[in-house]
């Protein structure tokens, strides 16, 4: 009998299948979207007592679609479209849902490219994804962005209903606008990514549930587009970052800096795994942003003490990832690494240089990053100061106790 984190895995994995195989049947994005998730709850009642079906994916689109139906002949139950969905129901149980891994590869390709349309904001692209794509219940999502379930659920209805009115079809977009929507899905699966490795607030650094399906979404995203560099190299980047993961915190859940981290612990095989995919796909892809931030990773990784870290390359590779598109936090960490080679001082001259951005006044890391090279250069009442600062402004307690601890560190 399967465990339930197996189970679990195997909805995530079939989710945007089903959504894929019932959108395409019947159309209408947001009922199917509506009827999948109650037929995913289904399955979690169902199949812990009588076990997994033999074909489950198969069990998922025949519950899916008589859920769909039965919505369709409530919201039409005054129109004669009541008589096409009666004709429906009786065939759905007839008609094979479509199968093949080209088939599923697309559908989830599409339902990405859907999911990041245009017409809504990149919050509500995050959660939609994570729905419709990643399996997520609405509960699920609402507590990985600390908001009520409520308000979650608000947000996702107005998307599939922006969806829905903009006009878009499950397709795939017309050819002039693909390299757009793909750019703007593979930004959503790094956000995912991002505030699942460090969450934004809350008690715990890593939401793992976010981390776990931003790679898996990315891996299924590169199995369907095998040649596309950024697509790889936002992959290899997740897994060369993720390896480190457990030695970021200790037992109680305190964060450990990287340089302080017990490099043993990290994963090797994902470290072996990202690093053979950003070194086959540098050199025959067209260079781009997240191919460059997983070469810096891989920088990070190779090291095999800190002290080995080939700082001149990682400011190198930083000073092209700025000509692709210049960006605070890129420069942010760039300080660190000049810093680094140049010492604490050129370091600082940076930091002056971005200082005045409205969008990093109130960043923690911008005072963080200040705290930690003032501490390098001995100016320890200032690096005392920055410290306490930045704890002010995170919300993430494991960081907010790290910089107060780093402050007090420094004397009263």
């Amino acid at each position: 009998m399967s465990t339930a984190a197996e189970t679990e895995d195997l909805w995530r994995q079939l989710a945007p299948q089903v959504l894929g195989a019932v959108v395409r049947r019947y159309g209408d994005f947001e009922t199917a979207e509506d009827a999948v998730q109650e037929a995913l709850l289904a399955a979690t009642t169902q199949w812990p007592a009588d076990g997994v079906p033999d074909d489950p994916k198969s069990w998922l689109i025949r519950v899916a679609s008589r859920r769909w139906i039965d919505q369709r002949r409530k919201d039409s139950a005054r129109s004669r479209r009541e008589l096409t969905v009666a004709s429906l129901d009786s065939a759905s149980d007839q008609v094979a849902p479509p199968s093949g891994a080209e088939t599923a590869a697309d559908d989830t390709l599409t339902l990405l490219l859907l999911c990041c349309h245009p017409a809504l904001t990149q919050p509500t692209q995050v959660a939609l994804t994570l729905r419709a794509v990643g399996g997520l219940s609405t509960a699920q999502i609402a507590r990985a962005f600390f908001v009520p379930e409520a308000t979650m659920a608000q947000r996702i209805s107005r998307a599939k209903q922006r969806i829905k009115d903009a006009g878009a079809q499950f397709e795939p977009p017309p050819a002039d606008e693909r390299v757009e929507r793909m750019r703007a899905v593979l930004h959503v699966l790094y956000l995912i990514f991002n505030e699942g490795y460090t969450a934004t607030a809350g008690s715990d650094l890593h939401d793992v549930e976010l981390t776990r399906e931003a790679i898996r979404l990315t891996r299924m995203a590169r199995a369907v587009r095998p040649d596309d560099g950024e697509v790889a190299g936002l992959f290899a980047l997740m897994l060369l970052t993720d390896a480190r993961r457990p030695a970021r915190t200790t037992a109680d859940g305190r964060l450990v800096p990287l340089a302080e981290q017990d490099r043993s612990r990290w994963d090797h095989a994902s470290i072996d795994e990202g690093v053979g995919l950003i070194t086959e796909t540098l050199p025959r892809s067209p260079l781009g942003p997240y191919q460059l931030q997983a070469a810096i990773a891989a920088v990070h990784d190779e090291a095999a003490t800190a002290d080995e870290t080939d700082w001149p390359q990682i400011v190198a590779l930083y000073d092209l990832l700025e000509r692709f598109g210049p960006n605070p936090i890129v420069t942010l960490n760039r300080a660190v690494a000049v810093a680094m080679v140049d010492g604490p001082a050129a370091g600082l001259e940076i930091l002056d240089g971005i200082g005045a951005d409205q969008r990093m006044a109130k960043h923690h890391r911008l005072h963080a990053v200040r705290a930690h090279l003032l501490d390098m250069a001995g100016d320890t009442d200032a690096a005392r100061a920055s410290y306490v600062r930045a704890a002010q402004l995170t919300t993430s307690l494991p960081e907010q106790h790290y910089l107060e601890g780093k402050a007090t560190a420094l004397g009263p």
